[in-house]
């Protein structure tokens, strides 16, 4: 009899979406897998269509981003219904509210529960001192239920074993042979160092700090910038030499980054973002801010560059042939050996077997 997984994940969408994805499809032939989620603009409207037919789906409707005591309490007794039905031998909880929710929902004396933070909710640069406090503060408290936290990176590894000696790590990946399939058609184009494309992708929120990335636009009226994703902070997408595509399918902005000649992420926190994974893959020069998920990935100058007290403008004024076919190659390199979906999956069937 198949062990049975209980997915439980509010974010339902952009990067999280994308590694439950790889994730579970490879692990479905395996388990009997169920996913409780919340919707988000952003989740897919056929989202089912990227699972295998074996997957179960379960929505909670109260489920929200921001905290909401009536919502969330109202969510935690959803979810404790749903794990009462579902009988899970793992409930895989994903991102900060699930991560809270599951944890009081579920009894890990009786069930295993595993977390994965994808970046913890009281590294947000965005937020008040007071407010990250008070997420650390939840953060702290809710680790003293019985659950193993998962490090999807070196960096969110180390934060989560000050909450948690019951941590550990594994390194997001991506699927590259389906990034192959799913790139083989498309066409690789020269680099014109005097009008460069540069694109990111994500929801256009706090998280990805677009203030940031419209000041680098405004710096190089002359090449063209590209947000892949919508979101509610578009309207500080001011600047006139930027495109906004709003969401894409996975094909189309896939697409778009191969079009682009830099990928450019300027969030102010990170878990390890899938996309900075796949673009480098791409063969795309990726420049990074400096925080955990990022900075993890990206060695400065060897396989990208590393944002530092704002010296964008510098970077990409001194790129050149040499540099950047240096850093593309050792980034897709890096991506092969160590960012790999086979590696990641195998671990996670580990943990689940346990």
């Amino acid at each position: 009899m198949k062990k049975k997984i209980l997915h439980i994940v509010e974010s339902f969408g952009s990067g999280v979406f994308s590694f439950l994805v790889d994730l579970i499809n490879g692990t479905s032939d395996e388990f009997d897998i169920t996913i409780a989620y919340g919707l988000r603009l952003e989740t897919p409207e056929n989202f089912k269509d990227y699972f295998g037919d074996k997957v179960k789906f379960i929505e909670v409707k109260n489920f929200t981003r921001n905290i909401k005591l009536d919502k969330d309490l109202k969510a935690l007794f959803e979810v404790k219904k749903i794990i009462k039905e579902v009988s899970p031998d793992v409930i895989h909880l994903h991102s900060s509210k699930a991560g809270v929710i599951g944890r009081f929902a579920g009894n890990g004396k009786k069930t295993k529960i595993m977390y994965n933070p994808h970046g913890f909710s009281f590294l947000m640069k965005n937020s008040s001192k007071f407010k990250r406090n008070l997420y650390w503060t939840i953060e702290r408290i809710t680790a003293l239920r019985k659950a193993t936290i998962v490090g999807c990176s070196e960096g969110e590894y180390k934060e989560a074993l000050k909450l948690s000696k019951n941590s550990i790590c594994i390194n997001n990946g991506i699927n590259i042979k389906k990034l192959e399939k799913e790139t083989e058609d498309l066409e690789k184009n020269a680099v014109d160092f005097s009008n460069l494309k540069i694109c990111t992708s994500g929801r256009i929120g706090d998280q990805k700090n677009p203030e940031l990335f419209n000041e680098i636009a405004n710096n190089f009226p002359n090449f063209k910038f590209m947000w892949i994703g919508d979101g509610e902070l578009r309207n500080k997408l001011t600047s006139p030499n930027i495109e906004i595509t709003g969401w894409k399918t996975r094909e189309e902005a896939l697409k778009l980054v191969n079009n682009s000649d830099i990928f450019i992420l300027t969030s102010l926190w990170e878990g390890m973002p899938l996309s900075l994974l796949e673009a480098m893959y791409l063969n795309k020069l990726c420049i990074v801010t400096d925080c955990i998920g990022n900075n993890d990935v990206i060695n400065n100058g060897e396989n990208g560059f590393i944002i530092k007290n704002n010296n964008y403008k510098e970077i990409i004024e001194n790129l050149n042939e040499e540099n950047y076919k240096r850093n593309i190659v050792k980034a897709r390199e890096d991506v092969i050996e160590k960012y790999n979906i086979t590696r990641e999956i195998n671990e996670y069937r580990r943990l689940y077997n346990e």
